[in-house]
């Protein structure tokens, strides 16, 4: 037997409910792969399904946790064996399948990704599923054609999970980087990670009717869409890119198509969930040797399982600043 935070919905009310309880192998579901779970994390998905679900959990009693990081316990599948350091992240694994909220997980081998070197776990979800979107978008952008010097790079939702590691990445190779924030005492936080610019959210989440505004950033990593997804769309420079990992501000956009006729701007949607396996692995390297780890280190706040309750509730609030790295045997 070993521990699992389990949500259990009363089928009464209607109301679900989270804990720490024990399981057995045989309660999991069916995968090729046994890995002991070592780290896991919190992101907002997390929050609805260890709350109400959100519409993303299909049956209860359910384990959430969409990351984890971990050692291959047994193996069916030729490509990892006892002993082998894994990742997962996505592929809706503690949305639709028993996720890393537990000390053992059994999962499809197509799924897990070889833990880089340079990496260990702990740090793995540190990055977690906030940190890889954050590497794929700086990787789409880069594709099209942004480089150091070509100006500053705004982060909106600059102190969350997605914008503090994109502004750690951003900063470490050299981009000067405009962190957006509502939170003026995050400030200093962002700063250490590398942000140059503090720019205040109420300054750019405005809608305007001038489809364009001066050209002022040279990228975007946008986790907030919405009206400051529109407005920030008539404010790039010509041919720069947004890379549009989020919508916490909305999933409306109320904009037009003046910037991307009249200046080539590009709009590039990232999916974190179904990457492609090689994407994967390019991407997890490109973590390993591109983010610092000493900022990192700086983001993360420690947690046990039975802590996740309250703090699935706090990241649906965003009341959750950097990563949680959860210690799934602590």
């Amino acid at each position: 037997m070993f521990n699992a935070l389990v949500v259990n919905k009363d089928e009464d009310s209607g109301k679900t409910s989270a804990a720490v309880e024990q399981i057995g192998l045989d309660q999991l579901p069916e995968g090729e792969v046994t890995v002991a779970v070592e780290y896991s994390t919190v992101n907002y998905k997390d929050g609805l399904c260890i709350g109400p679900g959100g519409g993303l959990v299909r049956k209860y009693p359910h384990v959430p946790g969409i990351d984890f990081a971990g050692t291959v316990e047994t193996s069916s599948d030729d490509r990892y064996k006892p002993g082998d350091k894994v990742v997962l992240t996505g592929w809706r694994v503690g949305e639709a399948h028993w996720g890393g909220y537990s000390q053992k997980a059994n999962v499809r081998a197509d799924w897990l990704v070889p833990l880089p070197d340079g990496l260990d776990s702990r740090q793995a979800m540190a990055v977690g599923t906030a940190g890889f979107t954050a590497m794929l978008a700086v990787m789409a952008l880069e594709d099209h054609g942004l480089e150091p010097g070509h100006g500053p790079v705004l982060v909106t939702g600059a102190a969350g999970g997605v914008g503090s590691v994109a502004t750690a990445i951003l900063a470490n190779l050299g981009y000067e980087v405009a962190g957006v924030t509502g939170r003026p005492e995050t400030a200093d936080y962002l700063k250490s990670l590398g942000a140059t610019q503090i720019v205040a959210r109420e300054e750019i989440n405005e809608t305007t009717k001038r489809p364009l505004e001066s050209e002022t950033w040279a990228g975007c990593v946008d986790a907030v869409g919405g009206a400051m997804l529109a407005r920030v769309l008539g404010q790039m420079k010509y041919g720069a890119s947004v890379a549009a990992v989020g919508l916490a501000g909305g999933a409306g956009l109320p904009a037009t198509v003046i910037p991307f006729l009249l200046r080539g701007v590009n709009l590039l949607g990232i999916d974190s969930v179904m990457q492609p396996y090689q994407n994967r692995v390019r991407a997890w390297q490109r973590i390993a040797s591109d983010l610092p780890m000493d900022k990192l280190e700086a983001m993360i706040r420690p947690a046990a399982l039975s802590d996740l309750p309250a703090l699935g509730a706090d990241i649906l609030k965003g009341q959750v600043k950097g990563r949680v790295v959860v210690d799934v045997n602590a």
